[in-house]
């Protein structure tokens, strides 16, 4: 018998990841250990996924390599009572420490830059006369705890960096930054080191750049750590919608046990308004059952003996018994979860362009910084004039620009999307959602409006018109039931005045029955009609015709008579066949998922367009279609706005809900529109669009400042102050660049 290697899976929670190089360099360290078969590390949830012979290699292990090379792993673990995980509240104690150094810088950077601008007048100047030499010391005593506190963290990862011959974004702020700060430092107190006497040094001096940079750094940080901070409150909402107790039959009495304690076979006894607290098939009894967690149709499902119910959905009426067949894990609500789990610990498909350029630009830049320094020494020149030299090709390659370019076109499109209800939760989302090549679309709550209406009424008996229809609305007004509540609404928005009834009654899994003198009113279904001797039978082709088109049809009668035909619907939003018009010419190829009828998902398709569909889908089917999508190397986004949608929204490369939906789609998806409005997802696409192009134009002229300035300074034709010039305006064009976005429409 062929002997199979045993496999575990170990959640590793990682501290210290800032880019894509950290990400390639944790998955290396890991994968050199004898006995890791595969180490996948996930940037925004902060996790590595390892799979490990256990034989071979331990937790401790792992941890110890990570941590050689300049990370810290914090131990999986949850401790008794808590509801956080020691790892959240690291988390939390890291964002707070962000948070104030972000402040702390931002106290000191605005009198510095103000200082510094002031400095270019030259009426400021002559107004202060002999004090101006004393500027310098002074822009020194304010940017140095910006430098030393706030940015230590660049510093401290450049350093351990260096120690294992590799850079990150982290090493193109500190190379940028405390190049700034060391000459201006020199140029300070040791001006004639520089070719500077105490009358220049209050022109030739960097400390605005070096605070004002470590500061916008910083800021993006804290985005970045905020948005971060909520992706797993999406688990923890799911796992809130188990009930916490469940009444079963021991021994032919009833108990109230933990949900945990739940056993296959169990009899369970669910009550009206109670959530139902496993998968299984009632034994006795018949409900009207609300299953839009799990099918986002928000018409109820009547359950009679044999039917199958899901754990998490809420009875709305009647009582029923049911036998357990699926608890924990195997639940659908249990893989919901695990679906949900898997899909966000798995890795990214982006990767930072600026990281990826930083791991050979800044090595290069340092290379020829010293090779200028060295090449000026060898031929004769002085320290002085050498260390000028180095310091320009320095600072001309200061990649402030380079570090700019991308966050200041995130910050200006997330700040657009912000203002017109579209709430990007983090950069990466913003920068695919430009390549989607297919876009996903929850029916319910997406395209249509999520909740039934009245389409239509259709008399039988048209004589006595007015009157029956009062009847109708009347019954319905004293139900609660979802369906009557659209039939109560009809009645408001058309100013049916309603007549008390005599006697009123809920049929469980019919309808309902109300008497009104002599008239007996009934409202249901059509086994409701059944039961009191109405006879629908000479309308089954309009009643066929009905429910072909995916309507839901309800019957009306009064006494023993046929009245009418309620034609229930899901009505379509108005802006969604004008938004999917504009998606597909965006070239993007779009898809409907629903878990309604292959009817009902026909029709709508038809009307708004749509060529592919799938009807009848369930949570897993959803993401499944999506992971199919993904496997024909397509870039795919998911719209949708119910639990049920939550396992496609995290398998989709962008998930967006509505937020109108469930809160955790809003939690488990990337953009969340506060509208509510299938034309947001359009804006989505083109902002995206927009932010890249500006992202791409800000690296290019970012290099171009590089490829002619470095070897200018590097043959001695570019002194620091042109270096510094040429680098500041390299960054304002930077950020004027970004700031066009706004100018554009969406």
């Amino acid at each position: 018998m062929e002997n199979k290697i045993q496999t575990d899976i170990i959640t590793l929670p990682i501290e210290g990841m800032t880019c894509a190089s950290c990400v390639l360099r944790i998955e290396k360290a890991l994968k050199k250990l004898d006995g890791v078969q595969d180490a996948v590390v996930n940037l925004a949830t902060e996790q590595a996924q390892v799979r490990i012979d256990p034989s071979k290699v331990k937790f401790e292990q792992l941890k110890a390599a990570v941590e050689k090379i300049g990370y810290q792993v914090i131990e999986p673990k949850i401790e008794k009572f808590e509801i956080k995980s020691v790892f959240d509240r690291e988390k939390e104690k890291q964002f707070q420490k962000l948070t104030n150094d972000l402040k702390f810088a931002v106290i000191f950077t605005i009198p510095i830059f103000i200082i510094s601008m002031l400095m270019m007048l030259q009426s400021f100047q002559n107004a202060l006369g002999n004090l101006i030499r004393y500027v310098p010391s002074f822009l020194f005593i304010l940017t140095t705890p910006v430098v030393f506190k706030s940015g230590k963290r660049f510093f401290r990862a450049a350093y351990n960096n260096f120690k294992h011959f590799s850079t990150d974004m982290n090493t193109l702020v500190a190379v940028g930054t405390g190049s700034a700060y060391l000459y201006s430092t020199v140029a300070t107190f040791f001006p004639s080191l520089v070719g500077l006497n105490f009358h220049q040094t209050h022109l030739e001096i960097y400390f605005d750049t070096t605070a004002v940079i470590i500061t916008l750094i910083l800021f993006g940080r804290w985005l970045e750590a905020k948005s971060k901070s909520r992706t797993s409150s999406a688990i923890k909402k799911l796992i809130g919608l188990k009930p916490q107790r469940a009444n079963v039959v021991r021994n032919n009495q009833e108990v109230s046990i933990k949900i945990d304690e739940l056993k296959i076979n169990d009899i369970v006894i669910v009550r009206p308004g109670e959530r139902i607290p496993a998968d299984g098939f009632i034994i006795n009894g018949s409900s009207s059952v609300d299953e839009s967690m799990i099918t986002g149709e928000s018409i109820p499902v009547e359950k009679k003996e044999g039917d199958k119910v899901i754990g998490g959905t809420i009875n709305l009426s009647g009582s029923f018994h049911f036998r357990v067949s699926a608890t924990g894990t195997k639940s659908i609500l249990g893989q919901i979860i695990k679906l949900v789990e898997e899909a966000q610990a798995s890795k990214a498909p982006i990767q930072n362009l600026a990281d990826k350029i930083a791991s050979v630009f800044v090595p290069i830049v340092i290379l020829i910084a010293i090779i200028t320094f060295a090449g000026w020494l060898i031929s004769g020149s002085t320290f002085s004039t050498s260390l000028i030299h180095f310091v320009a090709v320095l600072i001309i390659a200061c990649p402030c620009a380079l570090g700019l370019a991308t966050p200041t076109a995130l910050i200006v499109g997330t700040g657009i999307g912000a203002d017109n209800g579209i709430l990007i939760k983090n950069a990466q989302s913003l920068e695919l959602t430009h390549k989607l090549t297919d876009l996903v679309l929850d029916k319910t709550g997406t395209i249509t409006e999520g909740k039934p209406a009245v389409e239509d009424i259709i008399f039988i008996d048209e004589s006595n018109k007015e009157y029956n229809l009062r009847l109708i609305i009347s019954t319905e007004n004293k139900s609660e039931h979802p369906v009557a509540k659209a039939i109560s609404q009809y009645g408001k928005e058309n100013q049916i005045q309603i007549i008390e009834s005599d006697k009123f009654q809920y049929k469980v899994g019919a309808g309902v029955e109300a008497h009104f003198g002599e008239d007996i009113c009934f409202v249901g279904n059509e086994n409701l009609m059944i039961e009191n001797d109405i006879d629908f039978s000479s309308y089954k082709e309009l009643i066929y015709k009905l429910s072909s088109n995916g309507k839901m049809v309800i019957y009306a009668g009064i006494n023993s008579k046929p009245v009418a035909l309620i034609s229930i619907s899901d009505p379509i939003k108005k802006s969604s066949k004008e938004a999917i018009e504009k998606i597909k010419s965006s070239g993007i190829n779009v898809i409907m998922i629903t878990g309604d009828s292959e009817e009902t998902a026909r029709n709508i398709a038809e009307k708004i367009e749509i060529d592919k569909y799938f009807a009848r889908v369930l949570p897993d089917e959803k993401a499944r279609i999506v992971m199919n999508l993904k496997g024909e190397n397509k870039i795919v986004g998911m719209v949708g706005d119910g639990i049920n949608d939550a396992p496609a929204l995290a398998q989709a490369d962008v998930s967006i809900a509505m937020s109108a939906g469930t809160d955790i789609a809003m939690e488990t998806a990337d953009i969340t529109l506060m509208k509510n409005d299938l034309m947001d997802v359009y804006r989505a696409i083109r902002l995206s669009h927009l932010t890249i192009k500006a992202i791409k134009q800000n690296l290019f002229w970012a290099f171009i400042y590089n490829v002619v300035g470095i070897p200018l300074a590097a043959f001695g034709l570019l002194n620091p102050m042109i270096a510094a010039a040429a680098m500041s305006l390299s960054s304002v064009s930077v950020v004027t660049n970004s700031l066009r976005i706004r100018k554009k429409n969406l």
